[in-house]
């Protein structure tokens, strides 16, 4: 049976001499694999449309194991992150937490739709840090995690200075903090953007100016959060974070500039 889906590929792992496995993000039917014969051959059609991240109609022939790619027209191919050492960075993590959240054949378009506008933002030279954040914060829930972040996780204070507490799976007030000696700090800033990146969807997020020293706050706490919940260790993470602290220090004024999604 032959099955029509528009996606963007997640994953390839090279099969024998010439051949692809290919996986795709879809609109349709969320995560699907499948086999793109001879991809690997220089002048095989397919050797485009299966590369990383290429956004395209995909039609492939559904079998009892693994389906076979029939044709593929690209949408686009996100050139500017392929080229770009850094952009590929984020986007093969952005990329790997969707693998690893999701089922095949499990369609989620919200997911699809933040996947893909992610993408184009990044090509297009918006704040990857800031974009990536959104996705590991929009991903929380697939996870089945949910940090409580309107009130103290323990007396239920709204106002005043808060903590992440890792512990309390959300904010604590500084009252509460006292107990929990390991809950991470934050500044307001902080907390507001944790809070706006979360719950905002990402087409209503307007214009954010974000100061360094917010930006890695805010990301360290969401990663101590993934490694202490999700049981996930990414080797695209460890590279991330190397190539973050390569940008830094070839790009000291990059963290500055203003967003405009």
């Amino acid at each position: 049976m032959l099955q029509k889906c528009e996606g963007i590929v997640i994953r390839t792992t090279n099969y024998g001499e010439s051949n692809k496995i290919v996986v795709v993000y879809s609109r349709e039917l969320g995560k699907v694999a499948f086999m793109a014969r001879g991809a690997k051959k220089p002048n095989s059609r397919f050797s485009g449309v299966s590369q990383a991240f290429t956004y395209a109609y995909f039609v492939f022939q559904k079998g009892k194991g693994l389906g076979t790619l029939q044709q593929g027209d690209i949408i686009t191919s996100f050139k500017g992150i392929k080229e770009d050492l850094f952009k590929t960075a984020y986007v093969t993590y952005i990329s790997d937490l969707l693998d690893k959240g999701t089922e095949e054949l499990k369609p989620n378009p919200f997911l699809f739709e933040l996947y893909q506008t992610i993408l184009s933002y990044i090509e297009e030279g918006y704040d990857a840090d800031i974009l990536t954040n959104i996705f590991e914060l929009k991903m929380l829930p697939v996870f089945g995690l949910q940090p409580g972040l309107n009130e103290c996780a323990v007396c239920g204070q709204t106002e005043g200075d808060f903590s992440f507490s890792f512990r309390e799976n959300g904010v604590v007030c500084h009252l509460c903090r006292e107990n929990d000696r390991s809950a991470a700090p934050m500044s307001r800033n902080t907390f507001r953007l944790l809070r706006v990146l979360y719950y905002y969807d990402l087409n209503r997020l307007g214009t954010i100016s974000v100061k360094k020293e917010t930006k890695d706050e805010l990301t360290a706490i969401i990663r101590q959060y993934y490694d202490e919940n999700s049981g996930l260790y990414l080797k695209s993470r460890r590279f991330l974070d190397q190539i973050q602290s390569m940008e830094s220090l070839l790009k000291p004024d990059s963290h500055s500039e203003n967003e405009n999604h």
